[in-house]
């Protein structure tokens, strides 16, 4: 649809002499339909991300899992740095646990750094 208005347009630019008008209706009408486009995206995604949130919930509601996890991204931005350092310092240890238990050769990760 969008082609064929293109198309239309750009065939009555010898009719209006290809003026500065002419080119200010495809100009302001681009500009609208981006700007409508946006949001659209923009509630797709914001969708998709609560369906995608609300199922992760129900998988950490249902396992053995910490329940502390459901809801975190209602948290701060630092509450949610906090967090994510928790986890990845637990994640650093299971990893050296699991390889002394194998046996494998322990290779020393330094814990993670916090993010500015």
């Amino acid at each position: 649809m969008c082609c064929l208005l293109v198309v239309f347009w750009a065939t009555l630019g010898p009719v209006f002499g290809f003026s500065d008008t002419w080119q200010l209706v495809i100009n302001t009408t681009t500009t609208i339909v981006t700007f409508l486009m946006v949001f659209l995206i923009q509630n797709t995604q914001n969708r998709d991300n609560a369906a995608i949130q609300a199922k992760l919930d129900e998988i950490i509601r249902t396992s053995d899992s910490d329940n502390k996890f459901i809801g975190i991204e209602h948290l701060s931005d630092e509450e949610l740095e906090q967090i994510l350092l928790e986890v990845e310092e637990s994640a650093a240890k299971l990893h050296q646990e699991r390889r002394k238990r194998s046996g494998a050769p322990s290779k020393h990760h330094p814990p993670p750094k916090a993010r500015p």
